[in-house]
């Protein structure tokens, strides 16, 4: 028997912006698939601790998702946890600069495949059970999407494809199935890689309205709103920023 709970399939949910908006999904009484890529021990607390909460409701899988085997094994796996799915958020994303001189075949591969491909093929895979539902896509775009950030071409291509599929899926798959997206603006700062400078930090909050970085919880109940409240809204992709769009 499927369960009667609602499901949602959140990629790169082991931390930062994922997990907590695993965590707003799970308050309000969700069931969670929790997709991870390396970070395995991040994602399995995760869901312990949601599980402790409210036994059995939440699941943690892996997959790499420039691999089209690893996403197609995602949607199937996802959905059999609990016979249903009725929201996807398609978080995971590769973020790196890619110089046009320096990039490479290679480059090219992870951070489309990851970004854009994986979204598109994960979809396809769910789309049937969130059919099905009724059910709501989230995209995780961002403001580079319009107003590209330097040396980080293959990364706005990227997020730029991925708002003109929200729109293109909005047309296509109305009325059954909602699709929207978030687009950050500062809310946590890169890590790894491409951490940022202090300079760079400060050049980018006085452009922002609001003169500061937002929280997880402002991308976390947006994408909430758009899955849980707003029956009504389809094809918009809504800027949390500090009103830095504005500006740049």
């Amino acid at each position: 028997m499927p369960s009667t709970t609602p499901v949602a399939l959140i990629t790169g949910a082991a931390h930062r912006l994922g997990a907590q908006t695993a965590r707003t999904l799970h308050e309000r009484g969700w069931n969670l698939v929790i997709h991870y890529r390396t970070r395995e021990e991040q994602a399995n607390s995760l869901i312990a601790q949601m599980n402790r909460q409210r036994p059995d409701s939440a699941c943690a899988l892996q997959a790499d998702l420039s691999q089209l085997t690893g996403v197609d094994r995602l949607a199937s796996d996802a959905i059999a946890q609990w016979g249903r799915l009725d929201a996807l958020v398609n978080n995971a994303s590769v973020f790196y600069p890619t110089p046009t001189a320096d990039a490479t075949e290679d480059d090219w591969n992870t951070i489309l495949n990851t970004n854009l491909r994986a979204p598109f093929f994960l979809l396809q895979g769910c789309l049937a059970e969130l059919r099905r539902n009724r059910g709501s896509v989230v995209n995780l775009i961002d403001i580079y999407s319009e107003r590209p950030i330097d040396d980080h071409p293959l990364y706005c291509a990227t997020k730029a494809g991925l708002a003109a599929l929200t729109r293109s899926w909005a047309k296509d798959l109305a009325p059954d199935v909602r699709v929207n997206g978030v687009s950050p603006g500062a809310i946590l700062w890169p890590e790894g890689e491409a951490e940022m400078d202090q300079s760079a930090q400060q050049a980018i909050l006085q452009k922002t309205p609001l003169a500061r970085t937002g929280n997880p919880d402002d991308i976390s109940e947006t994408i909430a709103f758009l899955i849980c409240d707003a029956p009504f809204i389809t094809g918009q992709i809504v800027s949390v920023d500090g009103g830095r769009s504005l500006n740049m």
